[in-house]
């Protein structure tokens, strides 16, 4: 039979206990069963392996398990700012052999420790490894030089230590194979370099850099036809150096615009119009046959003008290495094709046609 309930009277519902989290116990303490002492006073002893009452010298535990770091910090002694602790790095995808090797160092030690570091260093002087590491440090440099992504420099040195291996560019230039590496290693990954550019931050001629850039491209092909793609460990993680490689054809304008427009300080809006302008004149084939950085130079030069922050053919010209004669020829094939080049995603960022110069 249910039971009535009085006006304002609730109905007595069950509550339902939750769970208390896990907390740890800090009345619970390990004292010393003779001294009795409180709080205790004890001491590890990693020598031993000990747990020791300091008190009364009591042994409170055998062979502890030590939770500290297991190496020594060797900061203190070390030449060169880096401090060498724990055992080291791991081993180089880059170089060859185990590199477990140990090293005698000279330091302070004396005429003898120098002694043994020479004879060391002549006993297992790796001539192949020297080289590479002299061919990488060469890479880094070209690549810190244009302000590349690490991605970047790793590539080119896989491709490197792939091309060194295969014995198929021997007896040619060490310059002009590394100028090749960068140059393949820009294209993929899709920040491209013209061969002026490799030229002028390399020193070696447009025609050698084109000559063993074709040869790498026909060995990385034939070297993939039987593998997939793979993946190395390098020194900063996994590193897809050796993926199914894909030829790449000559740098697209749209590519080169941005760092172009960056150059050249230019808004990102503006950036963005050049972009799209390149874009649609691949689309369109405006000016199919010329060359990349001509195109791209023209296509900067209208959005210049079309976002309102005009640059004269000469200040363009500067960044892209092309003569201004050659931009304004360009430019006068986009001003005749403006009608179709302008679309909609374009005019709707503020951009102008009425701003755009005539050809002269």
């Amino acid at each position: 039979m249910a039971q009535g309930l009085s006006p304002g009277e609730l109905p007595d519902e069950p509550i339902e206990q939750k769970e208390e989290e896990w907390r740890e116990n800090l009345n619970v303490r390990l004292i010393c069963k003779d001294c009795r002492m409180d709080p205790p006073d004890l001491r590890e002893d990693h020598q031993s392996g000990d747990l020791i009452c300091n008190e009364c010298g009591l042994v409170l535990q055998q062979r502890f398990i030590d939770t500290s770091s297991e190496w020594r910090t060797f900061s203190n002694d070390d030449q060169g700012n880096d401090d060498p602790s724990r055992v080291g790095d791991g081993p180089n995808a880059l170089l060859n052999g185990a590199q477990l090797n140990t090293g005698i160092a000279f330091g302070d030690g004396g005429m003898r420790s120098r002694e043994l570091n020479r004879a060391q260093n002549k006993a297992n002087l790796d001539k192949g490894n020297k080289a590479l590491l002299q061919a990488y440090k060469q890479i880094g440099a070209l690549c810190e030089g244009w302000q590349l992504p690490n991605a970047v420099s790793d590539t080119a040195k896989h491709i490197y230590k792939d091309a060194e291996e295969s014995r198929l560019f021997k007896g040619k230039s060490q310059e002009a194979l590394i100028a090749g590496c960068v140059f393949l290693a820009c294209r993929k990954n899709g920040v491209p370099r013209s061969f002026r550019e490799v030229m002028e931050l390399t020193k070696v001629s447009k025609k050698e850099i084109g000559r063993v850039f074709k040869l790498l491209e026909s060995f990385l092909q034939k070297k993939d036809k039987g593998n997939g793609a793979t993946t190395q460990v390098g020194p900063g993680g996994v590193v897809s150096y050796n993926e199914q490689y894909k030829s790449t054809s000559t740098a697209e304008p749209s590519e080169l615009c941005n760092r172009f427009c960056n150059l050249l300080e230019m808004s990102n809006t503006a950036s963005i119009v050049a972009t799209a302008i390149a874009t649609n004149m691949m689309e369109l084939g405006a000016l199919a046959g010329r060359s990349p950085l001509s195109a791209a130079a023209a296509c900067i030069y209208m959005a210049a003008h079309l976002m309102g922050e005009p640059k004269t053919p000469k200040e363009i010209s500067d960044v892209a290495k092309v003569s201004d004669g050659t931009i304004r020829q360009a430019y006068k094939t986009l001003y005749a094709e403006r009608s179709k080049l302008l679309k909609d995603d374009i005019m709707s960022r503020g951009a102008d046609a009425s701003r755009l110069p005539k050809p002269v």
